[in-house]
């Protein structure tokens, strides 16, 4: 849980934006997306490997 103190006469708008910084440096909006639905780790290793290659076809790219 998130406890955001507010000082005397802090705005409102001022300490949500604390709150929210906060809320995305926990990554918890992150870890329910990926909890949403379940991909097979063989699923996972081939889309590792084809991001390996993209990244790799950049960079070969670059180098012409």
């Amino acid at each position: 849980m998130l406890i955001i103190p507010i000082k005397d006469g802090e705005n409102i708008d001022r300490a949500l934006k604390r709150f929210k910084r906060k809320f995305d440096k926990t990554g918890a909006m992150r870890q329910l997306r990926t909890r949403k639905q379940f991909t097979k780790p063989s699923v996972k290793n081939r889309q590792k490997i084809q991001k390996a290659q993209y990244i790799q076809h950049l960079r070969d790219s670059e180098s012409i």
